[in-house]
């Protein structure tokens, strides 16, 4: 069952914690010390708008429609997270525009264009580090059986 994060948009305080420890964690596995505003491409997003702040994630979709259009076949599933294979992406931006969430991003450098996305931080045995940085707990790694479950709890009889 594929895991995702979740963001409460009533507990988000849009302070940005999150995608600097998004950051930290992508550079420490790049074994980089330094991050310059260049690296600073963080693979979740705070949106503020006037009567709210969240956070944009990728869903881990089941069936993914950023792996479904990707013409190299650079974006796949495994260990229940859907994941880019750098050395195949083109940059050609097709995942940007088939991702629902919004939650792809196409970053260009020297070598070229490449797609980005949130991983769960699988390099990280504790797990996603936004979650473990965000300082109102608005950030939760779910499944879809909690999801149902909290569905289930929340609604009437």
């Amino acid at each position: 069952m594929n895991r995702f994060i979740m963001a409460d948009a009533s507990a988000c305080i849009g302070c940005r914690t999150c995608e600097v420890a998004c950051v930290v964690s992508h550079q420490e596995q790049q074994n980089s010390a330094a991050v310059t505003t260049a690296d600073f491409v963080p693979r979740i997003r705070v949106i503020k708008e006037d009567c709210f702040t969240t956070a944009t994630v990728c869903h881990q979709c089941e069936d993914a429609p950023c792996a479904n259009v990707c013409p190299v076949q650079a974006i796949r599933r495994d260990r229940g997270h859907i994941f880019v294979t750098s050395s195949r992406c083109i940059g050609c931006k097709s995942c940007m525009l088939a991702c629902p969430f919004g939650a792809m991003t196409v970053v260009a450098s020297a070598s070229g264009a490449q797609a980005i996305k949130c991983d769960l931080c699988w390099h990280r045995e504790a797990g996603p580090a936004c979650v473990e940085a965000c300082p109102t707990s608005a950030l939760q790694c779910v499944d879809a059986a909690h999801v149902q479950r909290q569905r289930l709890y929340s609604q009437p009889f």
